[in-house]
């Protein structure tokens, strides 16, 4: 097994725990209770805080603050934690805080790429392959999900969620759910049509991407109110795996969908 390569003027508490291959560059700070996998890279001025139990292969570009406490005012200097899975990318002074009640979790899954200074606050579920533009922004509580786009300069409310497979255009303001597979622009944000593109990038077939084409059309071009359209839905796609997946996605929302 590869030792870590650790920088004489890294500063490494003595409680966290390094893995094999690891990298840590100049003026680093490891913190207590933290775990950091194999095969991590942090570069130089990292800054990550315990307690976060972090996956293997991770890259943290300078200056990036992982892990430290939450910026929730109620937070009273509980124990709460943060996870992050294998194989992200966490660009120069991106920042991701642990949780808030006692005992809660930030997660943060694998695959992920987050741009310079995107931010992840406390409480936050974080899929797979997710990519946050720069300055792309989640409040508490949010959940996003696997294959999701958060594009630059855009805020997300707390305790939404984006749907898998989203995409959020730049500077873009949600207050509601963005339901899957569809694209979220403007301020305050509107459903703009499917996100086809990512889709046959992701592999898609043209039928799944018809059908989601044409329940856009009925949840959003339609005179039907969301109920209506939603059983139109279950009837005309009853076999759809695509299709439910956004049905399910829309009839969980406690906040609404964004229209």
């Amino acid at each position: 097994m590869t030792p870590a390569s650790i920088h004489p003027t890294a500063v490494i508490d003595p409680s966290a725990v390094i893995g094999s291959g690891t990298t840590i560059g100049a003026y680093s700070v490891i913190g207590p209770g933290v775990t950091l996998g194999e095969g991590c890279v942090a570069h130089n001025h990292v800054s990550i805080a315990g307690h976060a139990k972090i996956g293997k292969g991770n890259e943290f570009y300078p200056f990036c603050s992982i892990g430290q406490r939450s910026q929730d005012l109620k937070y009273k200097e509980e124990p709460t934690y943060l996870e992050i899975g294998d194989h992200n990318s966490f660009r120069e002074f991106v920042t991701v805080n642990r949780g808030t009640a006692p005992g809660s979790i930030t997660r943060i899954g694998n695959h992920g790429t987050f741009l310079a200074y995107a931010h992840v606050a406390h409480d936050c579920t974080v899929g797979n392959h997710v990519i946050f533009s720069n300055n792309g922004t989640l409040g508490g509580h949010v959940l996003v999900g696997d294959h999701a786009v958060i594009g630059g300069l855009s805020g997300v409310h707390q305790f939404c969620r984006i749907g898998e497979h989203a995409i959020i255009g730049g500077c873009t303001k949600i207050v509601q759910d963005v339901p899957p597979f569809m694209i979220a622009d403007g301020n305050p944000a509107e459903i703009r049509g499917v996100n086809m593109v990512g889709l046959e990038r992701r592999g898609f077939s043209s039928d799944a991407i018809r059908e989601l084409r044409e329940a856009y059309k009925i949840i959003y071009r339609s005179n039907k109110n969301t109920a209506q359209s939603l059983e139109q839905l279950r009837d005309q796609f009853a076999k759809s795996e695509t299709i439910g997946t956004l049905i399910s996605f829309i009839t969980s929302s406690d906040r609404g969908i964004v229209r």
